[in-house]
């Protein structure tokens, strides 16, 4: 489980692929990436992609070495001293946590921000690879709290993690599936059977069922999340990445 060659691998290589497109239908599990595929024209122009289902970016607890009373209620808390070495998430610079990031950047403003994320890795945290392998580690108890995607958090639980989940709140980032039809698809009437089939309410559910999604719809949600400007966003995109690759870069 490697963020760094998983969507951003796949998003770089339908980039390079945009003048002899091989793919028919980009699934994407988290909208950043698409988003951006979308901005440089990757898709077909009408009805390009759509998002369907959700996740959500979640604290994960160790229940073992923390009680959900005791458990810290804001991301802002991870910088204090009582969790330093204790943190683990996945290298903010990709995937789900990239797109988390990006994201509180809008939230709490550039200056607030930054101070976080400077804060955060001087309170030396457990980076690793991948969500899963954040859950993982919380689950060996290596790590008392992590950041990482409710269907990893799900899947520790499966395999009988003592683990559990903090709850939703303002600073919560909700993740929907993508899918995407490539401009020039060489099988465009099956890529579009494939999208239509993906957005079914009983294809999402199932999807739900296997605890790869969270729930059918973010419209659900009644707990306050997360807001992104998306347009704001990936315009910084290569700012805020910049600026994250020189605070967490190994």
């Amino acid at each position: 489980d490697n963020e760094a060659v998983k969507t951003v691998g796949l998003a770089n290589r339908l980039i390079a692929e945009r003048t002899h497109p091989r793919c028919d239908v980009f699934w994407g599990n988290e909208e950043m990436r698409t988003r951006q595929l979308a901005a440089q024209r990757v898709f077909r122009e009408t009805n390009g992609w759509a998002a369907f289902g959700y996740r959500s970016r979640r604290m994960v607890i160790n229940t073992n070495r923390l009680s959900l009373a005791s458990a810290p209620r804001s991301l802002l808390e991870l910088t204090n001293e009582t969790w330093r070495g204790k943190v683990a998430l996945a290298y903010p610079q990709f995937g789900t946590t990239a797109t988390h990031f990006h994201a509180l950047r809008q939230y709490w403003g550039e200056e607030r921000w930054q101070a976080w994320c400077r804060a955060l890795a001087a309170n030396k945290p457990i980076l690793v690879d991948g969500n899963s392998v954040v859950v993982k580690v919380v689950g060996r108890g290596e790590a008392w709290i992590g950041l990482t995607d409710s269907d990893d958090i799900a899947a520790g639980q499966h395999d009988g993690l003592a683990i559990a989940p903090l709850p939703m709140t303002e600073e919560t980032l909700l993740i929907p599936n993508t899918v995407g039809v490539v401009r020039g698809a060489p099988h465009p009437e099956t890529a579009q059977r494939l999208i239509e089939f993906l957005q079914r309410r009983e294809t999402i559910q199932q999807l739900v069922a296997a605890s790869a999604l969270e729930g059918v719809s973010a419209t659900e949600v009644s707990a306050p999340t997360l807001k992104v400007n998306w347009d704001a966003l990936l315009a910084d995109l290569e700012g805020t990445t910049a600026t994250l690759n020189t605070i967490f870069l190994r």
